[in-house]
């Protein structure tokens, strides 16, 4: 199937505007963190447009935002619209990028939820779009719950999170939810320590039914029914003190996602194989981690 720069074009305007509907959302958030739990002054984003390569030539580029504040301790929520061609060597591991000449479009959001209350999970959710000689959408979303009294698969923030996955596939297909879960369960599993990265979401990869537009707008609901339902396991949890005991637990745990990120994220690969902003790719990694 061809695809139609018009089609880019409204891929990359919505992924753009989800950007900035979370933005808002989170800077929301920041508000209504109070003292004496919260302190200092309520963040804000920090927004940088950033170029592909060294502006000789266009190969797109992206708009990164980064808040350090009193809730969220670091959060990044970034859009990218990159195009050029893939070294040789990267070639194989694309579909269609071989026939293609090696040349690629590509365009998505991606961010990642760090917070300074343990009890609140962390969050990571990218949506995207790749085209080579073929086309795809790919993304999902996935919670990282910081306590063990947490990380149970029936601990509310789970249920619900899960819940507004399962609402979004089912809207397209009754197949999808449990598919997507596997894979986000497969996907995120941290091999080396034979254990899970947190309790899961939906993970899905070179999708392409043959329907652009179901395709597209299901890639949207995932988006919305990320911006709905993670604020509000936010506000469930924000007003919940915690302990150092606690908060160290936290940054252990938080190793977990810097050894998941270096060792098998192949969102990192792309990003760092293709040009990306380094910046920007690696602002997904916790502000603070202990390794006992």
């Amino acid at each position: 199937m061809t695809v139609k720069n018009s089609q880019k074009e409204r891929a990359a305007d919505w992924f753009q505007k989800l950007q900035s509907d979370i933005i808002a959302r989170f800077e929301s958030l920041e508000q209504m963190a109070e003292p004496p739990l919260y302190r200092g002054a309520a963040g804000t984003f920090e927004r940088k447009d950033w170029v592909r390569g060294d502006g000789s030539e266009d190969l797109g580029g992206g708009k990164m935002a980064i808040m350090r504040g009193r809730l969220f301790e670091k959060v990044g929520v970034h859009f990218s619209e990159v195009k050029g061609t893939f070294s040789e060597a990267f070639q194989a591991q694309i579909p269609g990028a071989a026939e293609s000449g090696g040349t690629f479009w590509a365009s998505g959001i991606s961010l990642i939820a760090h917070m300074w209350n343990p009890h609140i999970p962390a969050v990571h959710m990218n949506t995207r779009m790749l085209v080579t000689s073929e086309s795809w959408f790919g993304g999902g979303a996935d919670l990282t719950p910081l306590l063990d009294c947490d990380r149970q698969p029936d601990a509310p923030d789970t249920v619900d999170f899960h819940a507004a996955m399962k609402s979004a596939c089912d809207a397209h297909d009754p197949t999808f939810y449990p598919t997507f879960k596997d894979r986000c369960d497969t996907y995120f599993h941290l091999a080396h320590r034979n254990e899970p990265r947190g309790t899961g979401g939906i993970f899905y990869d070179r999708h392409n039914t043959g329907d652009w537009e179901n395709d597209f707008a299901f890639t949207q609901d995932v988006g919305r029914a990320f911006a709905n339902i993670y604020p509000e396991l936010v506000k469930w949890r924000m007003n919940n003190g915690w302990n150092e005991s606690q908060r160290d637990e936290q940054l252990i745990r938080r190793g977990r996602y810097v050894e998941f990120n270096l060792l098998y994220d192949r969102g990192t690969t792309f990003g760092l194989k293709t040009g990306g902003n380094i910046e920007s790719i690696l602002s997904s990694m916790p502000p603070l981690v202990k390794w006992p």
